[in-house]
């Protein structure tokens, strides 16, 4: 048992439909490739050693919420709700490389905690399927460190399939999964990513605000899940918040679906247009976007890009561009002088490409 077993787990990037996995929508990630490595092997003390970028900590595998509170918390998440789960955790060596940018807003968080939950789960044999991890993964956040976060992303990172996006539709207690083709490389284009390197937190409270907000929202329309509600719901609410929150909902719904049937035809030019009209959606009716991300986004349409938009919960982070592969330099140029000229720290800018989700690296 002194094996060391080395797990592959991407990040994400959420190609449409933002902040709709809680209220019951649809949404369309891709997993990406830069990821975690996570190698394990197990001891037989009971101690969890973790090592990350030059830095250890050590915590016992019946660790529980409110015993580790420092970089290896998410770790230490993951052990809890495994073993909450019924997973035997033994102790472990656990060493995590990276090359997935944290704070990003490309689910470093989630990819951390699937993967050691995918890797006990493996230890263990008890052989859950992903989207029982995914639940795991989703509880590690909720639950221990105080992220109330959705289930898309931890989905995102388990189940996605190389060269495809992932359909989800959480409108149902089980969510359906539905690859679809992703064939915009063929077509000359790339998605690229630019890390603006804004601070993002979801564990400070807007992240929260917002879900609480639309469950208010769904309460007074007599809604189990936002989701659910049709176009005219907006003119039912009375609050002005509630009706910006909700409108968001509903059009964004609306637009996941248009950028299905886009990306299955092949209409780029369509499909970058839902992306360019969800960040202006996020930034004046979700109100979650930041300074640095509208700016990014600027840059990309400016620099030639069929639709820009935030990605990932907001509030800093990562905005993704849908541009002609040529134009990715002239993004990099511009966005970083525009970066430069409002003495912003500069921006990373780098193309992404779908891959597989989580699993076992064999040698």
């Amino acid at each position: 048992m002194n094996e060391v077993r080395e797990w592959r787990v991407p990040g994400r990037v959420n190609l449409i439909g933002e902040h709709l996995d809680y209220n019951g929508g649809a949404v369309l990630p891709i997993a990406i490739d830069r990821a975690l490595s996570i190698k394990i092997r197990v001891r037989d003390d009971g101690a969890v050693n973790v090592w990350s970028g030059g830095r250890r900590a050590s915590f016992a595998a019946s660790v529980a919420p409110g015993d580790v509170t420092d970089w290896s918390s998410y770790v230490a998440a993951a052990v809890w709700a495994s073993r909450e789960a019924g997973i035997a955790v033994p102790g472990a060596d656990i060493v995590v490389e990276s090359t997935l940018p944290t704070g990003a807003g490309l689910s470093s968080s989630a990819a951390l905690t699937c993967g050691i939950a995918a890797a006990l789960d493996e230890l263990a044999g008890t052989g859950r399927s992903r989207v029982e991890l995914a639940r795991i993964g989703q509880r590690a956040e909720s639950d221990f460190v105080g992220a109330p976060v959705g289930l898309m992303d931890q989905l995102a990172v388990l189940c996605c399939e190389a060269d495809h996006a992932l359909h989800i539709d959480f409108a149902a207690d089980e969510p359906s999964l539905t690859a679809v083709p992703a064939t915009w490389p063929a077509a000359g284009l790339a998605v690229a990513v630019i890390d603006t390197h804004a601070h993002h937190e979801l564990a400070s409270g807007e992240y929260g605000a917002r879900r609480d907000e639309c469950t208010r929202a769904a309460e007074q329309l007599g809604l189990s899940l936002l989701a659910q509600a049709q176009v005219d719901a907006v003119l039912k609410l009375e609050d002005d918040v509630l009706k910006r929150r909700t409108r968001h909902v509903v059009t964004e719904s609306v637009r996941v679906r248009g950028a299905v049937k886009a990306l299955n035809a092949g209409e780029w030019t369509q499909f970058g247009t839902m992306l360019t009209a969800s960040h202006e959606s996020l930034r004046d009716d979700y109100q979650v976007s930041s300074p640095e991300l509208d700016v990014a986004v600027e840059s990309a349409l400016e620099s030639g890009a069929l639709g820009a938009r935030m990605t990932g919960g907001g509030f800093g982070g990562s905005a993704i561009a849908l541009l002609p592969a040529e134009a990715v330099d002239g993004l990099r140029s511009r966005v970083a002088a525009r970066f430069a000229a409002l003495d912003w720290a500069a921006p990373d800018v780098f193309v992404v490409t779908p891959t597989a989700g989580a699993h076992r690296v064999r040698r």
